[in-house]
């Protein structure tokens, strides 16, 4: 008995792969989708081992190995708690957290190449959900990408977008070695191809023109033939004829009726 396939997709936190799994399943029911749910570092390590056939990652990643697709940017936004003064603005910039212990996580994904703004934390969070725990224990804010701070969303916290902040960018991407089927077929979904028009499995193949009947050529007709028919045509039009002027309605050749005295009233 033959098993059909599976593709097997990673995703990280924060992003949600749900409209996609949608349309795979309308496409290609007969290929399950498995998704496997990963952190940001071991989502691009399952690429490069092969234990996942794609993954929609967080950028960078290593070009060298993987091919990536950037998706959509994501808005930065710090997260404090809801009695904290940076709730009275509807934005913050980083210069309103010099003041503020800022956590930097060892799963953060923003980067910071000109350095984490405000006062560092004696030791750094091993995870963003421990960070998070921090924030709600009013010992500082956290800097993250929204999609984390609606993840690990708490009723004693909120959060503000941060403007000149770095950003991150959430990207489809699978090892070069193994652009399969399956794989362009998701690319196809991510990117809103229709079924006709995709590359991979789930393409409909394209119909073969149909062959052309052969059809028999005219032959001339006579001059005499063509004259009579012609005539023909003509009558059958019921178009004006070359000849004598039909008698109108009022008199015999006569365009309009004659006149006649008008009768006396008696």
């Amino acid at each position: 008995m033959q098993v059909n396939p599976s593709f097997r997709l990673a995703y990280v936190p924060g992003v949600t792969p749900g409209k996609w799994v949608r349309v795979w399943a309308e496409r290609l029911p007969d290929v399950p989708l498995d998704l496997r749910a990963l952190s940001a570092e071991d989502g691009e390590a399952a690429l490069r081992e092969g234990t996942a056939d794609a993954g929609l990652v967080r950028l960078p990643v290593d070009r060298d190995v993987l091919s990536a697709i950037p998706l959509y940017t994501e808005t930065t936004v710090v997260v404090f708690p809801k009695d904290h003064f940076l709730a009275a603005a509807e934005e913050a910039e980083l210069g309103d957290l010099a003041e503020e212990v800022v956590f930097h996580p060892l799963d953060d994904t923003l980067g910071w190449p000109a350095g984490l703004p405000g006062r560092p934390a004696i030791d750094r969070p091993a995870t963003t959900a421990d960070a998070i725990e921090l924030v709600a224990a009013n010992v500082g804010v956290l800097l993250v990408p929204q999609s984390l701070a609606r993840l690990h969303h708490r009723r004693d916290l909120t959060y503000r977008p941060v403007a000149e902040a770095p950003q991150s960018q959430v990207a489809l991407a699978w090892p070069q070695e193994r652009t399969t089927d399956l794989v362009e077929e998701f690319i196809g979904i991510v990117r809103g191809r229709t079924v006709n028009s995709s590359r991979g499995r789930g393409a409909q193949p394209a119909e073969e023109p149909k062959k052309a009947s052969a059809q028999r050529k005219p032959q001339p007709q006579k001059a005499g033939a063509q004259k009579a028919g012609a005539q023909k045509a003509g009558a059958q039009k019921g178009g004006p004829q070359k000849g004598k002027p039909r008698p109108s309605a009022g008199g015999r050749g006569s365009a309009t009726p004659k006149r006649g005295k008008p009768k006396r009233r008696s």
